[in-house]
């Protein structure tokens, strides 16, 4: 149930393209029609892949120089479509652009000899790798003939100086790439092959230059992408587990980067499924925070939503199999909670087969006409600053239009809407209601002079409305889902959000 999307199947629905400088490039960021899911299985989004390094231009350097620096994967892309002249019977032939050779401190522990004869070796067998590699169909093989061409670039400049790291980080991204095009009946070279070398290049890159976070970010895929070739084996495992240290260097690196974010948690949902039972838990309950933190970031990742409703629809499947509640929720919670996300999913891309198809999955798992219904501690409608005593649990519900209190009257009728005008909760004064498009931000707050429990603050053109909540846990929920109403909004897709709770 929690396996995941492969990565293959995007792929196959759409055109890889290599990408340099600020752009999401290592192979995508684009939004295909993902294959079906299996009746009764939830899968997982795919990774995403970062961009080549795109060396600046000091302000101070004249436009003759700029022959000297090493050529982006774009720039060599753009070039190769200008020189056409250059290729030749499928064959393209190395350019004549120079490089710089001296861009590290002369004082380098490495002598140059030394460097360039370690190269060397190394470079004969990555070219032949690629080389080798002839793609499946027409638009493959003209593919490899531009990373053929890549690659003897790169190797060019670092046979003038084997110290540039940008140069080797760009061509473990070629083999990377080769990687992919590989044909699948064919025998040699092996994908294994050319991903173990892209990680032996990404490995050198990141020793020359410790801080080059996009190295680490891709190191870990082309490590998952080796983990995925060798199913549920010993050996997997800690190639899942070389890749989540690979992501948490990045994050570290690059705090801002959701979608590391997201493959980390993919990584962590993959290794709990080798690991022991009694590791599992705690792997995936990691996995949960990293997805949270991508969508935090970024409120309509819509992937990293999908995938937080399937590790928790899993931690629900388990739970159920056991018998034993995680942290003393059961799995009908687990369920609803995981519905949540896969709905806001679908939401932001109503278009999405395998969204479409997993909502079908858990619709019915949603507090219908709701999206939350849950326990919040209240003051006195309008009275923020009321003594603790005055402060009262009660039931709040939330669904496309806000978030509403219901006095007890309504918690024991049919739960009114909020935009029903005609009286009731809505005009209650007592109660209290906030409606999504008031909303300014939403946030967890730490005030003496709330009760206690985790407190929520919800900031509208109003004012500030405080809540409490019976957990930090919990609290989360409530966050993500009062988020995700908002981001759904903003988005414009709140007629799609209607339909799911109310259609």
């Amino acid at each position: 149930m929690s396996a995941n999307v492969e990565e293959l199947e995007l792929r196959n629905n759409e055109k890889s393209e290599l990408e340099n400088g600020s752009e999401l490039g290592r192979v995508k960021d684009s939004d295909p029609e993902l294959d079906q899911t299996k009746d009764g299985e939830i899968r997982s989004e795919e990774v995403e892949k970062s961009p080549a390094v795109e060396e600046t231009v000091p302000s101070g350097l004249q436009k003759d120089e700029e022959k000297s620096r090493t050529f982006t994967m774009r720039e060599i892309l753009n070039e190769l479509k200008e020189d056409r002249n250059e290729i030749s019977d499928g064959e393209v032939k190395r350019g004549t652009t120079s490089y710089d050779a001296d861009r590290q401190d002369a004082s380098s522990p490495h002598s140059q000899e030394e460097m360039q004869q370690k190269y060397l070796g190394q470079s004969n067998v990555a070219m032949e790798l690629i080389n080798n590699v002839t793609g499946v169909d027409e638009e493959g093989r003209a593919r490899q003939r531009i990373l053929s061409y890549a690659a003897k670039r790169y190797a060019s400049a670092l046979e003038k100086n084997p110290e540039d790291y940008d140069a080797l980080y760009n061509w473990a991204l070629v083999l990377q790439e080769s990687a992919d095009n590989v044909d699948p009946d064919s025998s040699a070279p092996s994908k294994d092959a050319l991903l173990e070398e892209a990680c032996r290049k990404y490995d050198e890159a990141t020793q020359l230059c410790p801080t080059l976070h996009d190295a680490f970010y891709n190191w870990a895929i082309a490590i998952s992408d080796r983990a995925k070739l060798r199913g549920r084996t010993k050996e997997a495992e800690e190639l899942w587990k070389q890749a989540t240290r690979n992501y948490e260097r990045a994050v570290h690196l690059n705090w801002n980067s959701p979608q590391a974010l997201n493959n980390w948690g993919l990584a962590l949902q993959e290794l709990s499924a080798i690991v022991p039972v009694r590791e599992k838990q705690t792997i995936v309950r990691t996995a949960i925070s990293k997805f949270r933190a991508a969508i935090r970031l970024q409120f309509d990742f819509h992937r990293a939503i999908y995938n937080l409703g399937t590790v928790l629809y899993g931690l629900a499947e388990d739970t159920l199999r056991t018998g034993r509640p995680v942290n003393a929720k059961d799995p009908n919670e687990l369920y609803s909670q995981s519905a949540i996300y896969i709905a806001a999913a679908h939401a932001l891309k109503p278009n999405y087969s395998v969204y479409r198809s997993a909502l079908r999955l858990v619709r019915s798992m949603l507090p219908l006409p709701y999206l939350k219904v849950g326990y919040l501690t209240a003051p006195p409608a309008g009275n923020p600053l009321a003594p603790h005593s005055d402060w009262k649990e009660s039931q709040f519900v939330l669904n496309h239009e806000g978030l509403l209190q219901l006095d007890k009257l309504d918690q024991k009728q049919s739960p009114p809407n909020l935009s029903d005008r005609s009286g009731g909760a809505v005009n209650n004064k007592s109660t209290t209601k906030v409606d999504v498009a008031d909303i300014i931000s939403v946030s967890a707050c730490a005030d003496l002079t709330l009760p206690p429990g985790a407190g929520l603050c919800i900031d509208t053109i109003h004012g500030p409305v405080y809540l409490v909540s019976d957990t930090w846990e919990s609290l989360d929920g409530w966050l993500d889902a009062i988020r995700l109403v908002y981001t759904i909004y903003a988005r414009g897709k709140s007629d799609v959000l209607a339909g799911i709770i109310t259609g």
